[in-house]
């Protein structure tokens, strides 16, 4: 049977102090438990991530026969043309930063906070938004939702951080590679050079690499518009900017 006395002397004060305490408490436990997902991936190559888990839901809702199409690559098994291109389409300081470009994270910081003004005004929620690395956006796939806000944001610069410290610049690129999205369903560099150009990750070319590293940022937008003007155009430059790309 409870103490009314000591029902009673637990106030709003010493609640919300519990409370808060819980609060604190699961907020580290789901950082110890990133962290050590993170490590993992040193000697565990992950099978998929929660992004490709999200699509794959949604495809099959509608089409329940689709084929979903990937193949882990060692990075060995990647020709390196690949390498090269998306280094210089997506980060071209990937072998040098520590997983973020800050500068570029300030000037977003900017825009968001004149769409945060916008929309007090309008009454509509802001669109956050930021310069992502290729290791920001491999942290973004691998545990967070599509959602964009300031603390979904937050939680992708402690993954980040992670990934940099325990894993090296070549294991981010190679996991990034083998799970980034090219197409509907399709992802990583096995299916999509399989997708594209019917050939193995290890034979594309240059220009082929430098096509898929174009699509990257719109992958099932241009999967539709193969023969857009922009997209060769584009291909045509980052083939350009590929020699002087920097490989971890």
């Amino acid at each position: 049977m409870s103490n009314p006395s000591y029902v009673r002397s637990v106030g709003p004060g010493r609640l919300f102090r519990r409370w808060l305490m819980l609060v604190l408490l699961s907020g580290l436990g789901l950082q110890l438990y990133l962290v050590a997902r993170v490590v993992m991936m040193r000697y565990v190559d992950p099978n998929s991530t929660a992004f490709e888990r999200s699509q794959i839901v949604q495809i099959l809702k509608s089409e329940p026969s689709f084929r979903w199409r990937q193949q882990w690559m060692p990075a060995s098994r990647i020709h390196t043309s690949l390498s090269r291109a998306v280094i210089a389409s997506e980060d071209d300081l990937f072998a040098s930063h520590d997983g973020v470009q800050w500068q570029a994270i300030e000037k977003a910081w900017t825009r968001n906070e004149k769409a945060q003004a916008r929309s007090s005004a309008n009454g509509k929620a802001p669109k956050v938004v930021g310069g992502s690395t290729i290791t920001q956006q491999l942290a973004k796939n691998l545990f967070l939702s599509g959602e964009r806000n300031f603390l979904r944001k937050g939680q992708e610069l402690v993954i980040t951080l992670a990934l940099e410290t325990f894993l090296s610049k070549q294991r981010i690129l190679e996991i990034y590679l083998n799970h980034v999205e090219w197409g509907k369903g399709v992802f990583g560099a096995q299916a999509a050079a399989q997708h594209y150009f019917s050939k193995p990750a290890a034979q594309l070319n240059g220009w082929e690499s430098a096509r898929l590293a174009v699509m990257l940022p719109r992958p099932k937008y241009f999967e539709k518009l193969p023969q857009s003007p922009y997209l060769a155009e584009r291909a045509q430059v980052i083939q350009g900017r590929m020699a002087s790309a920097v490989l971890p």
